[in-house]
């Protein structure tokens, strides 16, 4: 931790980069304390169906911090992956890490989230992953499953237009790759969340570009 940095500092430090980030162009226009709000009914779902904080944590396409450096902030997971291919987020990505005294503990990836998925040290090591406005629901899948342990949980954010979020998360496909059937969570935002109930196959997930260009469903 920074010294000095208490809980309500670090929340207003949090604040203080997400405005950053939004200035930069790394979050979508609007308020910060929307974000915020957001970020934190995300880690409510989450926790819904998890009996503690997670352990460790996956975030995919982190762009300016959100949710994942908000549920850094809130879970203190002693393991969390911050996974941005855009160079210059990822490069703020690190910068907020330092300002808000998480190094150690969060670490980012400047990569694509296929070549993420096939690191050995990554498969099948995080209780949770988690996905905001990451793609389709065929990429994010394909992408969180490889990274996900067993008895672990994707937990994506649908869009506020989206009725039918169960839906668009066929049961037979999502077994594919080793997960359950998705479930709603959350009452005032639309949130999913699917177990991960056996180990990824071994092929997933294909190589960078493919999954979106022949997802699998």
């Amino acid at each position: 931790m920074v010294p000095g940095l208490s809980g309500s500092h670090r929340r207003a430090t949090l604040r203080g980069l997400l405005t950053e980030a939004r200035d930069l162009g790394f979050l979508g226009p609007g308020p910060v304390d929307a974000q915020l709000e957001h970020a934190d009914a995300f880690a409510e779902a989450v926790e819904s169906a998890w009996t503690t904080s997670p352990s460790s944590l996956v975030d995919l396409g982190t762009g300016g911090g959100v949710p994942g450096l908000v549920l850094a902030v809130r879970w203190e997971a002693p393991s969390v992956l911050l996974v941005e291919a855009q160079g210059r987020r990822a490069a703020f990505l690190l910068h907020a890490v330092g300002a808000l005294g998480l190094q150690g503990r969060v670490a980012v990836e400047a990569e694509r989230a296929e070549v993420v998925g096939r690191t050995p040290k990554r498969r099948g090591a995080f209780d949770v992953v988690t996905a905001r406005g990451f793609g389709r629901p065929a990429v994010v899948a394909e992408c969180a499953a490889p990274l996900l342990a067993v008895g672990g949980f994707l937990a994506v954010s649908e869009p506020p237009s989206s009725s039918r979020a169960i839906g668009r998360w066929p049961e037979d496909r999502l077994a594919e790759l080793g997960m359950g059937s998705a479930s709603p969570a959350g009452s005032t935002y639309g949130f999913v969340l699917i177990p991960q109930i056996q180990q990824c196959p071994a092929r997933f997930p294909r190589r960078v570009g493919v999954p979106a260009k022949r997802p699998v469903f």
